[in-house]
């Protein structure tokens, strides 16, 4: 099977695909992995969807609400960073923007004359260290390799730093069997108690969400369009109950089904 994700080879995303698929080919944006997963040019694609820390990837929920893919599996990976650098002497610490946001008290107590330089990812960083010593990176501890140090290892700010990413495939590939679903509603339009009106489907069922999140519409100021995920497969009748409702309140515009999941833990 055929992965595509971010790279270079050695980021997280990497780390997380390798449970996927043996061959795997990389990029450098979430939107060229959901294309390459929509037009069938990839079997699978492997995307950061949130962090504990940061919260979710604004690039990945945008890319999913344009394109017509199936999510079919969930993977979560602890985030171990470590500070590399060539000698513990440097000007900048590049990396992925969402490492160095989770790192910020680290920088900024340890090194607070040091400049963030924010690239396509932690790989990407730790290729500017090996290019520049006066650039440290901050990536998985196994990518010092014998060109870098690690100066430092465990520099997140939160112990339980996670990154939960989801595995595309082909719209045709969705499924209703998981314990977990992902749906995205356009409902275009705007009025008093709508989201109240969007939740309660699920909760008059008893079903758990895991995830809301809105995210601008770019249709016009103001219009957004919702992202839920849930505690509950597709294959159960509440859950396509609570789903035709929401079809109801988004008449006018769309309702887009992922398809059902399970979660899997990687080291």
């Amino acid at each position: 099977m055929k992965a595509l994700t971010l790279g270079p080879e050695g980021t997280y995303s990497h780390r997380a695909t390798q449970a996927v698929a043996d061959e795997i080919d990389f990029v450098e944006s979430v939107t060229s992995i959901v294309e390459g997963v929509a037009g069938g040019e990839y079997e699978r694609g492997v995307i950061p969807i949130e962090n504990s820390i940061e919260g979710s990837v604004t690039e990945s929920l945008d890319a999913l609400a344009d394109r017509n893919v199936a999510v079919v599996r969930e993977i979560v990976t602890p985030i171990k960073h470590a500070l590399l650098a060539q000698t513990s002497e440097f000007d900048i610490v590049a990396s992925h923007p969402q490492a160095l946001a989770q790192c910020r008290e680290y920088l900024a107590s340890e090194y607070p004359s040091a400049k963030t330089e924010a690239v396509a990812s932690t790989a990407r960083g730790v290729e500017r260290a090996r290019e520049d010593p006066t650039v440290a990176a901050i990536g998985h501890p196994e990518n010092a390799g014998d060109d870098l140090q690690v100066l430092a290892q465990g520099i997140q700010d939160s112990t339980s730093n996670a990154t939960r990413f989801v595995v595309l495939a082909p719209e045709t590939e969705r499924s209703d069997a998981g314990g977990k679903s992902t749906v995205i509603v356009y409902p275009n339009t705007n009025y008093p108690g709508l989201l109240l009106e969007m939740l309660e489907p699920f909760a008059d069922r008893d079903i758990n969400l895991s995830r809301v999140e809105s995210r601008p519409s770019g249709e016009r100021l103001g219009d957004y369009i919702f992202h839920f995920d849930f505690a509950a497969g597709l294959y159960e009748e509440r859950a396509q109950e609570a789903i035709d409702e929401l079809r109801g309140l988004a008449e006018n515009g769309w309702v887009r089904v992922l398809g059902s999941y399970d979660t899997e833990h990687v080291v």
